[in-house]
């Protein structure tokens, strides 16, 4: 008797002789109790189961080009499968929030408080923020004035500066540059009245316009009325004067092959609207007129610096027990801003409808178009929403300034402020608006005009050891620039990573030490950014250096 070697399943019987290839349709057919081919298991369904498949085999082996079909039959399978077989556990895929997308920052506040008053590890920031000065070379403002009488004007110019207080100032700047480029006249510019903004402020109102027409006199001639003789060539009506249609940022080239041609043959041109028409990459001549205007020749009227200054003085006073150093906080928490940013914060129901009205009030249609799909979340992680009161007072407590720190607070009307702002008068009790500083009737020839308001912000946070933008925009920009002209080319500015505390103000099981501990990091990135050099696409009005600074010698320097 032979033995098999050979593994099996287990049992040691014989090995029966081999048998002659069969048919699977007869081998099948003919399968034994307990054999090779009896299906196990309960009888009834499985065995008629089992059978089909068999069956169906048979069929596939005999007919080798149904093997085409193979993948059609899969799925026709799995699908019918699928929808009649039933599970009594189905698995439930649950839609968790991406990081940072949700807005947590209360938690977070209430798990940091108790650690963050108790913190008295180390001395306040304004003491020491910023104490080493760069070394190496200073900066100091280099912008001349031409001297000498001008050649005959080509033709005036008239435009229309749109936007807000620091949009309408570029539009300023960047006429007066084309303007001397064209070797024209430039009408003292219009200010449009925006829907949001809706102040109807002339330039005289916000500038001084005496001086501001003193400073250009060698370099641009300005006027503020066309004479009769050119406004009877019109009717006197600007509508008939022809207007041209600029592309935003466009190069100077563009002014001097489109725009002067046409100057030279009307004598009198608008371009309206004005804003974000003038390429930053451009000549000097181009710049160096665009720095006069912006630093020098730009000063706002008497009625605004005045108060600005009185303000700059108060805040100095209160702050006498710090050397008379205070920060300033531009805080973007308007209605407007909220509505606009899209962001989703916790007023429920009630911020829901009140960001709905103010964004068909502001910008109607704008959101609701077809197909527009408004997130949130990725809003928030991408760092684009405004930070609210709360975020800012507990990132500059995590970045060293304490409760005792003063701090002027420039903003329009912050929404729902009785609840938004509470946190943040708690963390910093010292804090300031100009409102606070100012009675009411000292605020009164401000207060209904919004760019006026704007510039006694602009005047008291210029004068502040340290600014903190919290938002972007035009107004932070500016800062930016003219404390770097003022400064030695150092800005002095804190600018968050505001997609890092994003993430960082989702996390309710942070550590008051190592949220301080990204904070400060934070802080210290923003002063590594002090100066920076423009670069070809830069803002002159936020990087001064090198076209309106010059280098110098920090031995030298004043």
């Amino acid at each position: 008797m032979r033995i098999n070697r050979l593994p099996s399943s287990g049992h040691t019987t014989p090995s029966p002789p081999a048998s002659p290839r069969r048919s699977p349709r007869y081998r099948h057919g003919r399968g034994k109790p307990g054999g090779r081919f009896t299906p196990v298991g309960p009888p009834g369904r499985a065995n008629l189961a089992h059978r089909l498949a068999w069956l169906f085999l048979s069929v596939l082996l005999r007919r080798q080009g149904i093997f085409l079909f193979a993948p059609l039959i899969y799925i026709s399978g799995m699908l019918l499968y699928m929808g009649t077989v039933s599970f009594d556990v189905v698995p439930v895929i649950k839609h968790r929030p991406a990081p940072g997308s949700v807005y947590r920052s209360p938690q977070v506040y209430a798990k940091l408080k108790p650690e963050m008053d108790a913190d008295n590890s180390s001395s306040d920031a304004i003491s020491t923020i910023w104490k080493a000065s760069h070394k190496g070379v200073e900066w100091k403002p280099c912008v001349k004035r031409s001297s000498g009488e001008l050649p005959e004007s080509n033709g005036y110019i008239s435009v229309e500066a749109n936007g807000g207080l620091n949009q309408q100032r570029i539009s300023i700047c960047n006429a007066v540059a084309v303007a001397g480029y064209l070797n024209a006249t430039l009408v003292i510019p219009n200010f449009h009245y925006h829907s949001i903004w809706r102040d109807p402020s002339k330039f005289r109102d916000i500038y001084d316009e005496d001086y501001f027409t003193s400073v250009l006199q060698n370099d641009v001639r300005v006027v503020n009325k066309i004479p009769e003789y050119i406004m009877e060539r019109f009717d006197h009506n600007m509508s008939n004067v022809y207007n041209f249609r600029v592309k935003a940022w466009s190069p100077i080239q563009f002014y001097k092959d489109e725009v002067l041609p046409k100057l030279l043959e009307e004598r009198l041109i608008r371009i309206s609207p004005f804003a974000n028409r003038l390429s930053f990459d451009a000549p000097p001549a181009v710049q160096r007129l665009r720095c006069l205007a912006n630093y020098e020749a730009l000063r706002f009227s008497s009625p605004i610096l005045t108060m600005g200054e009185t303000l700059v003085a108060r805040m100095k006073e209160r702050s006498v027990n710090h050397g008379g150093k205070y920060i300033s906080v531009h805080l973007r928490f308007e209605e407007d801003m909220v509505a606009f940013s899209c962001c989703v914060f916790d007023g429920g129901e009630r911020e829901k409808e009140d960001m709905k009205e103010a964004r068909e009030r502001g910008w109607k249609g704008k959101f609701t178009k077809p197909g527009r799909v408004i997130r949130p979340g990725a809003i928030r992680i991408n760092g684009k929403c405004p930070l609210t009161p709360l975020e800012v007072g507990l990132m500059l407590r995590g970045m060293g300034f304490d409760k005792n720190t003063y701090i002027f607070l420039a903003s329009g009307k912050i929404y729902n402020a009785e609840k938004t702002m509470a946190p943040l008068i708690e963390m910093f009790p010292n804090l300031q608006t100009k409102e606070m500083l100012a009675s009411e009737e000292e605020l009164a020839p401000f207060k209904n005009f919004s760019s006026r308001m704007a510039a006694v912000d602009y005047t008291v946070c210029l004068h502040s050891e340290v600014f903190v933008t919290t938002q972007g925009g035009n107004f932070p920009h500016f800062l930016m620039g003219h404390r770097r002209y003022l400064y030695g080319g150092h800005s002095k500015t804190i600018r968050p990573d505001k997609r890092k505390l994003a993430l960082l103000f989702d996390n309710p099981n942070i550590g008051w030490r190592s949220f301080k501990r990204q904070m400060l990091s934070m802080r210290s990135h923003s002063d590594s950014k002090g100066y920076e050099l423009k670069r070809p696409s830069d803002s002159p009005y936020t990087f001064p250096c090198p076209d309106c600074m010059c280098r110098a010698n920090k031995s030298n320097a004043t």
